[in-house]
């Protein structure tokens, strides 16, 4: 009876944990050499399972417009941002951020289709951002919340100057760059849903284009500056981040909107800033402060304010 929310809720996890692979990856892998890896292994793993479950034909002309430019705001720019943002400010808050997803696109919905917002939702949105501002404005290392553990960084890399007592802002601006892609990419992915495009072969298509764009981007010096070896180890965990991200989570998310009511799918599946604090909690041995768990549930709580219903 409950196996939909269960499987919703595993989709949120898998998002939280992909997030923590990435963390791993901070001061080992490059920026633009992550996503290379990230999205070559989501689309060679998602064509595989569309090729398995025969899901190609269901993608005309008409959709791969639509598809390459919501693979363009929500894979090439949304996943470098993503990227960026944990390797800034850490997993949690990245993660947190993400939800602020949801009221993009009522926003996005309202201006680009129509659609009406109503009262709910309106203190849905005020809600998300209340969340938000709670628990992304409390200063970690006062608190003693050492969300990213300290990692080698390369070698000839600059070492941190000190302890850091507050929100990396830099990181907080690229998680809601993040949200905005993410939320321009759903925009542009919901026609092409809608029509019947089986979810997988949407997916490898948007990941395709997207991994295509960072392997020609290897061409100019800025994006091969990582001379770091790519050693098994690292490999492994930026494959294991796109497994638990785009394919697990996906086909998670997926069954459970197949077989669940889609307001409740939709709030369990966004409580990856919910489901990252244990994880946290278990990397760093240091337990998430008070404000952070409250934020996290307000911003589930909004965001099921705007979804259900």
């Amino acid at each position: 009876m409950f196996l939909p929310e269960i499987m919703a809720v595993g989709a949120a996890s898998c998002i939280a944990l992909s997030a923590m692979f990435v963390s791993e990856l901070n001061g080992r892998v490059g920026l633009f050499r992550l996503t290379r890896w990230q999205m070559s292994a989501a689309f060679l793993m998602n064509a595989a399972v569309a090729t398995a479950l025969g899901g190609w034909s269901s993608i005309g002309a008409a959709q791969l417009g639509l598809l390459a430019a919501s693979g363009l705001f929500g894979i090439v720019i949304a996943s470098t941002t993503y990227f960026a943002a944990i390797y800034s400010a850490g997993p949690r808050i990245t993660a947190l951020l993400f939800a602020l997803t949801s009221p993009f696109a009522l926003a996005l919905g309202y201006v680009a289709l129509g659609e009406t917002i109503s009262a709910r939702q309106g203190l849905g949105v005020a809600l998300v951002l209340a969340g938000v501002a709670l628990a992304v404005g409390v200063p970690r290392r006062r608190r003693g919340e050492a969300e990213r553990p300290a990692l080698p960084a390369p070698e000839g890399a600059p070492r941190p100057k000190g302890p850091r007592v507050g929100p990396a802002w830099a990181g907080i601006g690229l998680g809601v760059v993040t949200a905005l892609g993410q939320a321009l990419g759903n925009l542009f992915a919901r026609p092409v849903m809608a029509a019947g495009v089986e979810p997988f072969a949407a997916m490898a298509v948007r990941s395709g284009l997207a991994a295509a764009f960072f392997v020609a981007l290897a061409v100019f010096p800025f994006a091969r500056r990582d001379t770091a070896p790519a050693t098994p180890r690292n490999v492994a965990t930026a494959v294991g981040s796109a497994f638990f991200g785009t394919v697990l989570g996906m086909a998670l998310l997926m069954a459970a909107l197949a077989g669940g009511n889609v307001g409740v799918v939709s709030t369990l599946s966004s409580m990856a800033p919910v489901a990252i604090l244990p994880m946290v909690w278990l990397r760093s041995g240091v337990a998430p402060s008070p404000a952070a768990w409250i934020g996290a549930v307000v911003a589930i709580l909004g965001t099921g304010l705007m979804s259900i219903g």
